[in-house]
Order: C-alpha cells, then structure tokens, then sequence
C-alpha cells in the first residue's frame, strides 16, 4: 500500500470484517514544475533578494496577511527544507482559519498511511507557531488537496454504508479514524432520514457506527 492511500472499510457490528467496497485510489503525486526561465542579462540587481523572500512566504499572490499565517508559512518551509523535501507552501486565509497546502512532486511521504502524518506534521506546525505567537494558531496543513479527496471520499463511503445499514437493518462499524474524519462522516449523514450515526470507542480506536432508525 503506498502513503497516503485511502483505506477505509465498513463492518457489520459483531460479524467478522468485511469490504463493502474499495474506495479509488489517489494520485497524490501532482502539482506542475512553475519555475520561470528568465536570462541573466535581464535579471535586475535585486531579483535574488526578492527569489528568496518568495521562498519564505511561498506563492507571491497567496502572501498571508495575518502574522499566524507567515508564521507558518516560514515553518513549514523551513521543515521541507530540513527533510530535504521540495514543496511550495500555499497559504489561504478564511475569517477564522489558516489553511496551508504544501504542493509538490512526491509528497505522499507527508500524508502517511490514513494521514497519520499529515496530522503529526500538522501537530508540529501549530506547537511551533504558537511558541512564536504565544497563542495557539487555527491551522490546517494539507498536502497537495489530500483533505480535500479524502473528505469525498469519506462521503461517498458513509452514503453507500448508510444504505447497507438500512436494508441490512443491523449497525455498521467504519475503521477508527480521527476526530475531523468522523465529523465529516457524522455531517454526511446528519439529514438522512433512515439512518443515525455515533462515535464508539476510545482514543485512537474510536470509529463511527452507522445505525438504522426503527420504521
């Protein structure tokens, strides 16, 4: 299995595991070399100041304007640089939140199996921003839209075990999974009319179970 694939499966509460269904596989090798070729004769005498004050705060047009958000922005490029890994750190900044996306060429290694990784680096982010900031920061660090297709793909999971749940009449268990992965499973399921869902177990094995409601 290589990192970053999305392993989820469905069981049925007190039958042995089973696969319900495989969820696609994702390519989380993309991202475009964007690196311009420019002469040397036409370079101005400041260029190389500028190259590497872009390389700080990544994409040029995506410099954060909040003080948590360049704080990260040179914390993650910083730790790429220390794992001799190449990436650009995207910054975007809603009312309350600092999303980060690190894009690159083989980047998988960041995610980890299930986004172990990604969490931890995530983790990382936000303890060293927060020694700088002397708050704790609203960061979220994703890895070339991983969150983004692993989010679909929980989705599309929860609906298609909601259904087994109902015409089975019986609960279905999903795989432990962390806390913002069973929201998104719990959001999915919040207004369907046949099913019901809850978070059973404790720390790293808590998992959702899809219930059925009684006709």
């Amino acid at each position: 299995m290589k990192d970053g694939d999305l392993d989820l499966t469905g069981r049925t509460t007190g039958e042995p595991s089973r696969e319900p269904g495989d969820v696609p596989d994702e390519d989380l090798d993309r991202g475009e070399d964007t690196a311009e070729n420019e002469d040397s004769e036409n370079r101005y005498p400041d260029d190389e100041e500028e190259e590497e004050d872009e390389a700080i705060s990544g994409n040029r047009a995506d410099r954060p304007s909040s003080e948590a958000g360049r704080a990260a922005v040179e914390v993650l490029t910083r730790l790429l640089e220390l794992m001799g890994l190449e990436g650009d750190v995207v910054c975007r900044e809603t009312q309350d939140t600092t999303i980060l996306d690190i894009e690159g060429d083989d980047l998988g290694v960041l995610i980890g199996r299930r986004g172990v990784t990604l969490a931890s680096l995530q983790h990382v982010a936000r303890l060293m921003v927060a020694a700088r900031l002397s708050e704790w920061p609203l960061l979220s660090v994703d890895v070339c839209g991983y969150k983004q297709r692993r989010r679909i793909a929980l989705e599309e999971l929860a609906r298609r075990l909601a259904d087994q749940a109902k015409y089975r009449r019986r609960p279905i268990a999903l795989e432990p999974m962390p806390p913002d992965e069973r929201r998104v499973v719990h959001l999915a399921l919040a207004h369907n009319p046949d099913v019901y869902t809850e978070s059973e177990g404790e720390e790293s094995e808590r998992k959702v179970v899809i219930h059925p409601k009684r006709a």
